[in-house]
């Protein structure tokens, strides 16, 4: 029996700008809404700035049913939804945040068979629960089933950066609901990652509709900045914001930015760290210092994130800058973040790609700065090192230790990144995801702008130890133990 009628195309381009404010779509958006309105599975493949949730909300205003979306992050399920509340759509979620009340309402929505909800979000635990599963088995009766659309679907894979073994169990909707299109979206998956998603998740690859955008967002300058543990790098990145501060001043500048209400000192960006502790310390340094600094991790009251978090995107005098933890920003609808900074060495390569590409997302120049040192380089390779070392030695390969085995050769891969002086940074990062189209870089990373420069830069910035195979040598880590 069919999950859901199906409604011939709708002028596609009304809805867009009607609903969500645009005035046309990017490349393949078109496509692959036209896909998953014709019932086929879709897999979608595209950088940060594409636009990939259009790619199932949309369809979810114009089709009949119900979408539900699956997704991993709080922060992103509750940005869209507001956004969408905005634009008047019958929008729900169901997490930890959810009341009773609410939640008992959504239920009921779902009981009746015929919900007034358009897109439902939920995590991919709360799709284990039977209770859950019931309430869509009565939907699907009622051939009101619209699709499902896995959200940041690269956790579905052992292979992925971010694992979740929850997502593994989504093949029960494939199983119990043949017939109901699945729409995979993720900025960063591997070839492997992508079979390993397509398997998991049940679906026939020879069917599939599948969509992969290039890595490539030339409007995104790339650069590494030398350091050693012997040098605080405050005062570097401190002297490149009050450059750009200066410049923007400047009165012809100045007065430009007064008739778009900005302020010359309002320059959006994101500091990435590894450490709840430094993100409270680095944020009160940079108020030392005139700059609208707020820190975001979990361990701070909701209230006082959810304060920096609305005034960074609102552009808030005193909030121009978020210092937070990793995964900050996902799915977060601020367009016009102007760098983002990693003040140390990211734990993946997939991480640093994903974080990076909160930059820019309105197509202007924007930059991503990594401050690497090799002291920062062997603490993460030591603490991956004592983790491999918690493995089983003997017997298959556990999910585990493949997904060690992935987070190893993630690691190595950033760190050939950093240290690699001979080649552009944007085709390093496309060779990684195994993209093999043009990345036109435009003079877009610290290699293309000035070679030379950058290996001088190098030689002066890292202590003077050669990046070889020594690693193995020294037992920190062996990648080989689980081939």
């Amino acid at each position: 029996m069919p999950g859901t009628k199906r409604r011939p195309h709708h002028d596609l381009e009304f809805t867009l700008r009607r609903v969500f404010g645009k005035r046309e779509f990017r490349p393949v958006q078109r496509e692959v809404i036209v896909a998953t309105l014709e019932g086929e599975d879709v897999f979608l493949q595209a950088a940060t700035s594409f636009g990939k949730s259009l790619c199932y909300q949309l369809p979810a205003v114009v089709d009949f049913g119900i979408t539900i979306v699956i997704s991993p992050l709080l922060a992103l399920m509750n940005n869209q939804v507001a956004s969408m509340k905005k634009a008047n759509v019958r929008v729900e979620t169901i997490n930890s945040t959810t009341t009773a009340t609410n939640k008992k309402k959504i239920n009921d929505d779902l009981q009746c068979g015929h919900p007034l909800t358009r897109l439902l979000y939920v995590t991919p635990e709360y799709c284990q629960l039977d209770s859950f599963r019931r309430l869509l088995r009565v939907v699907y009766s009622q051939r009101e089933l619209a699709r499902i659309a896995v959200d940041e679907a690269h956790c579905v894979s052992e292979w992925g950066h971010d694992f979740r073994p929850s997502f593994q169990q989504l093949s029960w909707f494939k199983a119990e609901f043949p017939d109901v299109p699945i729409i995979c979206l993720t900025a960063t998956a591997t070839a492997r990652v992508r079979d390993d998603i397509i398997t998991t998740l049940g679906l026939n690859a020879s069917q599939l509709k599948t969509f992969r955008m290039s890595t490539s967002r030339p409007n995104l300058h790339y650069e590494i900045r030398f350091k050693n543990d012997d040098e605080d790098h405050y005062d570097d990145f401190v002297q490149y914001l009050k450059r750009i501060h200066e410049r923007r001043a400047a009165p012809e500048r100045a007065s430009q930015l007064a008739s778009q209400n900005q302020r010359p000192d309002n320059w959006p960006g994101i500091i990435y760290t590894l450490f709840r502790k430094d993100c409270e310390s680095l944020a009160a340094r940079l108020r030392s210092d005139g700059i609208g600094a707020k820190p975001y991790h979990a361990g701070l009251p909701h209230t006082e994130r959810a304060d920096a978090l609305a005034g960074w995107v609102a552009n808030k005098e005193g909030y121009d800058v978020i210092v937070a933890t990793t995964a900050f920003g996902m799915g977060i609808d601020k367009e016009n973040v102007r760098f983002v900074v990693h003040w140390q060495i990211p734990k993946s390569f997939e991480g640093f790609y994903q974080e990076a590409g909160r930059a820019g997302r309105d197509g202007k120049a924007a930059s991503c700065i990594l401050y690497y040192s090799r002291e920062d380089r062997d603490r993460a390779l030591t603490m991956l090192a004592r983790d491999q070392q918690r493995q089983p030695k003997s017997g298959a390969v556990s999910a585990q230790q493949a997904q060690l085995r992935h987070r190893l050769k993630s690691m190595q891969s950033l760190v050939d990144y950093c240290e690699g002086t001979t080649r552009c940074r944007h085709k390093m990062i496309a060779n990684y995801f195994g993209d093999d189209g043009d990345t036109p870089c435009g003079m877009a990373c610290d290699w293309c702008r000035d070679a030379r420069a950058l290996v001088k830069r190098k030689e002066a910035g890292l202590a003077s130890e050669e990046w070889v195979s020594t690693q193995r040598d020294l037992g920190r880590y062996n990648i080989d133990e689980y081939e």
